[in-house]
C-alpha cells in the first residue's frame, strides 16, 4: 500500500500528528532532564542514573498490566489518557526546576509516575495501528509513523541545546510536558476506533497468563527480546549517562550532546524513508545483521576526540534504530493474534527494557572505577555477543512475513 493510500484512511493523520507533537517533546526532554540534573548544586551522574533507572523499573513493573488494561479498556483511550496524565505530572517537575530547588524525592516520584504511565502507554500504542489500517498497509503505516515521529524528535533534539542554554532546563521541560498533553487529546478523540473488549470472565491474572503463553509460543520473539535486553542495557548506559558526561568534560555541554542526538534523529528520518521501500525476505535476519551500528556508536565514545565522528556513528545507528522499530512492529502486528497484541507487546517491552536500569545504575560508578574508555569497550563487546548469538536460532534466521500453519497461535 502506497503512502497516499495510507494517509487516506480516517484518523491516521490525527494519529501521526499526535506522534509528531509528542516526539517533538521527546526529542528535547531527555537532554533537558540530563543537563538539568547535572546542573543542580547536588546533581551528579549517579543521581541521573538513579532517576532514569527508577523510571524504567516502574515501567517494567507496570508493562504486563498495561497490555491487559489496554486490551480491556481500549487502546486509543488508554494512550490518550496516559499521555495527558504524563503531561500534568511532568509539570510538577517543571515547577521545581523553575524555582531552582529540586529535591531528589520529587525527581524520583515524578519520573517514577511517568514510568508507570509509560508502562500502560507503550503496549496500548503498539496495538493501535492495526485498528486504523488494513494488514497490507501496516509496514507503510509503521514507516510513515516513524518518519513523522522522527521528524518531531529531530526538531526537538535540535532545539534542545539552544533552549537549555537560552531559557534553561525548566522551560525546555515545560515544552515537553505540554507536548504530551496535546498529543493525548488528539489520540483520545478517536478512542471509539479501539473499543473496549467484550466482557470476559477472565480476571487480570488470567489475561496476563494468556498473554505470557502467547508470547512464549513465538520462540523467535523470545530470543530477539532477550538479545535486545542486553543491547538496550549497553545503549542506555552509553547514551543516557556517559554521553552527557563526555559532552560536559570534552565538548560544549548540552549544545554538543544535542548535536549528537540530532544526528541520531536525522538517521531515524533516513531509516524511515528506507523502511518505506525495503521489504527483506527474512526481516529478523536483516534486523540483527544491521544492529552492529549500535556497537560502532558506543565504541565512538571511548576516545571522544571528534564530536563529528560520534555524531556520524549516531547517525548510522539512527538509521538502524528506525529499521528495528518498523520491521519489529510489522512482524508483531502480522504474526501475533490481534486480540493478544497489546499483551504480547507488553511482555516484549518489559523484556527489552529489563536490563536498562542496570545499565543506567552501573554506568557512573564503573566508568569511574575502570575509566570511561575501558568501560565503553566492555559495553561494545557485550553488544557484539548479543547480536551474533540470535543468528544461530533457526526461527530468527528464517522468519519471514509469509504465513505458515504455526505462525498465528491463539491460546485459550
Amino acid at each position: 500500500m502506497q503512502a497516499r493510500e495510507v494517509l487516506a484512511h480516517k484518523y491516521v493523520k490525527r494519529l501521526f500528528l499526535g506522534r509528531f507533537i509528542s516526539n517533538f517533546g521527546n526529542g528535547m526532554g531527555p537532554i533537558a532532564l540530563a543537563f538539568g540534573i547535572l546542573g543542580l548544586p547536588n546533581g551528579s551522574a549517579n543521581i541521573l542514573g538513579l532517576v532514569l533507572g527508577t523510571t524504567t523499573v516502574l515501567f517494567l513493573i507496570m508493562a504486563p498490566f498495561g497490555g491487559v488494561i489496554a486490551d480491556k479498556y481500549g487502546r486509543a483511550r488508554m494512550v490518550g489518557l496516559t499521555d495527558m496524565a504524563a503531561g500534568l505530572i511532568l509539570f510538577v517537575q517543571v515547577y521545581y526546576f523553575a524555582t531552582g530547588d529540586v529535591p531528589i524525592a520529587v525527581l524520583l516520584i515524578v519520573n517514577g509516575c511517568f514510568g508507570i504511565l509509560w508502562g500502560i502507554f507503550w503496549p496500548a500504542f503498539a496495538g493501535i495501528m492495526p485498528s486504523v489500517l488494513p494488514e497490507q498497509g501496516l509496514q507503510s503505516g509503521n514507516a510513515i509513523n516513524s518518519l513523522v515521529s522522527n521528524g518531531g524528535i529531530i526538531l526537538g533534539a535540535a532545539s534542545a541545546g539552544i533552549l537549555i542554554d537560552t531559557f534553561g532546563a525548566a522551560v525546555t521541560l515545560g515544552i515537553d510536558a505540554a507536548s504530551f498533553f496535546i498529543s493525548g487529546l488528539l489520540i483520545f478523540s478517536f478512542r471509539h476506533m479501539t473499543p473496549r473488549t467484550e466482557h470476559s470472565e477472565n480476571n487480570m491474572i488470567d489475561d496476563l497468563v494468556h498473554g505470557w503463553r502467547v508470547f512464549l509460543s513465538f520462540s523467535w520473539i523470545v530470543v530477539i527480546v532477550l538479545a535486545f535486553s542486553f543491547i538496550v542495557m549497553c545503549w542506555a548506559a552509553a547514551e543516557n549517562v556517559l554521553g552527557p558526561l563526555i559532552a560536559l568534560e570534552h565538548f560544549n555541554g548540552a549544545t554538543s550532546w544535542s548535536f549528537v542526538i540530532t544526528a541520531e534523529s536525522a538517521g531515524l528520518i533516513v531509516g524511515s524513508l528506507i523502511a518505506m521501500k525495503v521489504k527483506p525476505k527474512y526481516p529478523m535476519r536483516f534486523l540483527m545483521l544491521s544492529s552492529f551500528t549500535v556497537t560502532l556508536y558506543i565504541w565512538s565514545l571511548a576516545k571522544p576526540q571528534s564530536l563529528w565522528l560520534i555524531a556520524f556513528c549516531a547517525f548510522l545507528f539512527g538509521i538502524t534504530l528506525d529499521l528495528w522499530g518498523t520491521l519489529w512492529s510489522t512482524a508483531l502486528q502480522r504474526k501475533v493474534p490481534r486480540e493478544s497484541l497489546s499483551r504480547v507487546s507488553s511482555f516484549d517491552a518489559m523484556g527489552t527494557m529489563m536490563f536498562r536500569p542496570i545499565g543506567l545504575a552501573i554506568a557512573a560508578p564503573l566508568s569511574a572505577l575502570l575509566g570511561i574508555e575501558t568501560f565503553v569497550y566492555i559495553l561494545s563487546a557485550v553488544t557484539v555477543v548479543a547480536i551474533v548469538l540470535p543468528l544461530f536460532h533457526k526461527g530468527v534466521w528464517s522468519m519471514s512475513y509469509e504465513d505458515s500453519p504455526n505462525d498465528k497461535i491463539t491460546l485459550r
